[in-house]
């Protein structure tokens, strides 16, 4: 683990760790609870038109709907559980803000346990999408009970489907995805079992 001058001073280190609300840690991440403070980093997430390519956002964003909507939105979940919900991804090298990644009950598949990811485009490239997916479906499995995690994309997000399989998630099926515009777009869905899970699906995984 790198050195960070406040977790790692005693006097400090245990308020951090709460007042951090860390969800989880891998190799080079830290998985920890949205706050309100992190506005501006999402505001630039979602600004950015190749990150919200493939995700029906309502476009263009502005930063008081991050504030007034999608913060609400994320912390409600911290409110009803501490097993599931939206985690900000920041590295442990620099506790720079580099997306977020998601285990949460489905609102389009019955409450299934989803996996979900969105990750600036500095961070593409560097095995991290696939670092926190292994990382949560491992805790998902041994920590969370769940015998099975589903996640989703539209079919022409390429870049997202290799996460799932790299992740160790297996094609399951078709579906339409009904968009904001009120069209049907081809999506695909991955789920792995518990009783498949593998050792290749680790927590300090770096494939992207």
């Amino acid at each position: 683990m790198t050195y960070h001058p406040i977790r790692d001073n005693k006097r400090f280190g245990a308020w951090w760790l709460e007042a951090m609300k860390i969800y989880l840690e891998t190799e080079r991440l830290i998985l920890r609870q949205f706050t309100e403070d992190d506005a501006d980093n999402l505001f630039e997430l979602d600004s950015d038109p190749d990150v919200v390519r493939f995700v029906d956002p309502q476009y263009p964003i502005l930063r008081e709907t991050v504030v007034q909507q999608t913060i609400p939105r994320l912390l409600q979940y911290y409110e009803f559980s501490h097993a599931y919900g939206f985690w900000a991804a920041v590295k442990k090298s620099s506790d720079e803000f580099i997306g977020w990644f998601h285990l949460r009950p489905s609102p389009a598949h019955g409450g299934e346990i989803e996996l979900g990811y969105r990750l600036k485009k500095s961070a593409w490239g560097k095995g991290y999408g696939t670092e926190g997916s292994r990382a949560l479906i491992h805790k998902g499995f041994k920590e969370l009970g769940c015998d099975r995690i589903i996640s989703t994309a539209l079919a022409a997000n390429r870049a997202s489907i290799r996460v799932m399989e790299k992740a160790g998630l297996q094609f399951e099926s078709n579906w339409s995805y009904h968009s904001r515009n009120q069209t049907d777009e081809p999506a695909v869905k991955y789920s792995l079992f518990q009783k498949r899970l593998v050792t290749a699906v680790t927590p300090s995984a770096r494939q992207e």
